[in-house]
């Protein structure tokens, strides 16, 4: 009796000093050691282990957080295994949820029957509880086993078993908590320290590469940007020992502008053929590399480094091809003779990166001195082409006066062909006359003039005035229109003027260009339009459209229509000017403009005349003209230009 009193004082006092050490303790297998020592001091327990499920893992797996076993080796506790239903009595505690006791007979019997347990040793005598929390999920499992027929478990053994586990899955609760806090907050803090560690190399790849750019864009080259880019990589890697070479594709060779080593204190050689040395290996693999020792060793033994150059007495080395795209043009070598200075794959990946860079930076450069060269060809081309550009302009303005003054001339032919008509009738009515007055004379002196005889001469007199008197006014009104438009042509002022009056003038200077030519001219412009322009520039724009036409509208003798419609929009005069010849097409109407294009090259065409005409509309006009034509539809002009013009010409 006294024995079962002390028992129970001791199980008391066991589940008090788990809930002491569940307050107390921070550590899983501190406070499950303390349970083990409690289960010893009321029971037989030599073997003794808890699993749990892995909270942050799969639902299926358990980590051993404590093992106490006189056979089996202790897993890791960090370890994950996977539960599988029948393959052993702790998996089929935690799986189903409920109690097991197994006897080393019981535990016998299903792995002859294949029914599985079949992992770990059998004991003589196993019992294990599931653990659960607050949700009554279960948490894992609490095992004892023994190995010592002599030690087994009773019933009264079972059932405290069992209510010590209730305790320990209690007090697990907040251990569990506990430790995945401690743990969570373990991992927060290696992964900010390592994110402040790759935050600051990314700042400090960033600085490198600001720097780099920089560099690249003030600096020409030459040791100055070299030893700088030697400063910004030691910045990022270990480059005591550092080599930059140069690749040159046109003759084949590899130079070493710029060499930095603590064992020689030049490059072994300035200038060598490519597939010499490790630059050349490198650039042949267009890949960064990495060696020790060993590595550089096997390399030279297989023959794959021809002809190493320099010491290689090294601890560590790194190589990295400046690469752009497809184009070489170099490589960036760093080196340790140290053995506690040994490079690392991060280290070459910033080394290639930096490379990469730096084959941006040279190619930049190189392309600013052919940008530089470049301009400066251009800079001395251009000038060449604006002195001949001014040439011809100059050669086409005088063209274009030449032409201007052929057309005026061609005008004054005309113009002096149609005057000789009336004034031709002029003469010979006078003659006529002259003569009638020297025979009525005559009769008068002999007495022969009778009243008959007076009047036949009053009515040749008053016949040959009329004649006269109409073809000298047709004489001057041709002389008039010519003058005015002859003025107007060459002079280069504003002045105001009636638009259809002077349309008609302009149009009557035309007329020796019409007559004899089944051409009909319609015009329709109202009578109120007053401008304020350059009459001169207008008289051309009209006149070489109508002659245009003429010369490239109509074949010879064919008849058509040129119509000239006027119209005011606005502060805008709107004239729409046509003929129905044959056209152009597309090829055609799209150099109409162009000077000295013509479709009647060697026929009496200049090609300055619609060019005389873009100008003079969009220049002193300081209006706007679109064309518009097809084969077989003839074509349109659209001239639209200010009534008041204020500019003065050019």
């Amino acid at each position: 009796m006294e024995s079962r009193l002390a028992r129970l004082e001791a199980v008391q006092a066991m589940l008090l000093e788990i809930g002491q050490k569940a307050s107390s303790c921070t550590d899983i297998s501190e406070f499950l050691q303390s349970v083990h020592a409690g289960l010893g001091r009321i029971m037989y327990a030599a073997n003794f282990f808890v699993a749990l499920s892995d909270a942050d893992g799969p639902v299926n797996q358990v980590r051993f957080v404590y093992f106490v076993d006189e056979v089996d080796d202790p897993p890791g506790r960090d370890e994950l295994f996977e539960l599988v239903e029948g393959e052993s009595p702790t998996a089929a505690v935690i799986i189903n949820d409920r109690s097991m006791i197994m006897t080393a007979a019981e535990h016998q019997a299903r792995r002859q029957d294949n029914a599985g347990f079949g992992i770990g040793t059998i004991a003589e005598h196993w019992m294990g509880c599931p653990l659960h929390d607050l949700n009554h999920q279960v948490l894992g499992a609490m095992v004892m086993q023994s190995y010592d027929k002599e030690h087994t478990y009773s019933v009264e053994d079972q059932a405290l078993f069992a209510q010590i586990a209730n305790h320990v899955s209690s007090a697990l609760q907040g251990l569990l908590s506990m430790d995945r806090l401690e743990r969570a907050v373990q991992e927060r803090t290696a992964l900010l320290a390592h994110e402040v560690a790759e935050r600051r190399r990314a700042e400090n790849i960033q600085r490198a590469l600001y720097e780099l750019a920089n560099l690249s864009a003030t600096a020409t080259g030459g040791s100055r940007l070299n030893m700088r880019l030697h400063q910004i990589i030691s910045e990022l890697v270990p480059a005591q020992n550092f080599l930059m070479a140069l690749y040159h594709p046109d003759t084949q060779e590899i130079s070493i502008p710029y060499f930095v080593d603590e064992k020689d204190e030049q490059a072994p050689v300035k200038r060598f053929d490519f597939g010499l040395g490790m630059s050349s290996y490198i650039l042949q693999r267009k890949q960064a590399q990495m060696l020790d020792r060993a590595g550089l060793e096997a390399l030279i033994a297989s023959g794959e480094l021809k002809q190493p150059l320099g010491s290689i007495e090294i601890a560590s080395w790194m190589g990295a091809p400046m690469l752009l795209g497809d184009t070489a043009y170099g490589v960036i070598i760093v080196q340790s003779y140290d053995d506690k200075v040994l490079y690392t794959q991060a280290d070459l990946d910033i080394l290639a990166f930096m490379a990469s860079h730096v084959a941006v930076a040279i190619a930049r450069m190189r392309a600013d001195r052919e940008i530089r060269r470049a301009k400066e060809a251009l800079e001395e081309q251009n000038a060449a082409l604006e002195s001949a550009l001014e040439s011809l302009k100059e050669a086409q303005g005088e063209l274009v006066r030449q032409e201007k003054l052929a057309s005026l001339g061609r005008l004054v032919a005309g113009v002096a062909h149609e005057i000789n008509t009336p004034l031709g009738i002029c003469v010979t009515a006078t003659s006529h006359l002259v003569e009638e007055l020297r025979l009525t004379r005559e009769e008068l002196a002999h007495g022969t003039l009778d009243e008959e005889g007076l009047q036949q001469f009053f009515g040749i007199i008053d016949q040959s005035l009329r004649i006269m008197t109409t073809n000298t006014q047709r004489a001057a009104a041709l002389v008039r229109s010519f003058k005015q438009v002859a003025v107007d042509q060459s002079a280069d002022d504003i002045r105001s003027f009636n638009l259809r009056r002077y349309l008609d003038e302009v149009l009557l200077s035309l007329q020796p260009k019409l007559k004899g030519k089944p051409v009909t001219l319609e015009v329709e412009c109202p009578e109120q339009i007053n401008m304020a322009s350059f009459p001169g520039a207008l008289s051309q724009v009209v006149t070489n459209m109508v002659v245009n036409s003429l010369v490239h509208g109509f074949e010879q003798g064919e008849p058509g229509v040129i119509r000239i419609n006027v119209a005011l929009d606005g502060d805008l005069v709107e004239l729409n000017y046509s003929d129905d010849g044959i056209g152009m097409d597309s090829a055609a109407l799209a150099q109409l403009f162009d000077p000295f294009y013509t479709t009647k090259r060697g026929t009496g065409g200049s090609g300055l005349g619609a060019h005389i005409l873009y100008n003079l509309v969009t220049g002193a006009l300081g209006g706007s003209v679109k064309v518009l034509s097809s084969p077989g539809l003839g074509l349109h002009y659209k001239l639209r230009f200010p009534k008041i013009q204020r500019k003065v010409a050019a």
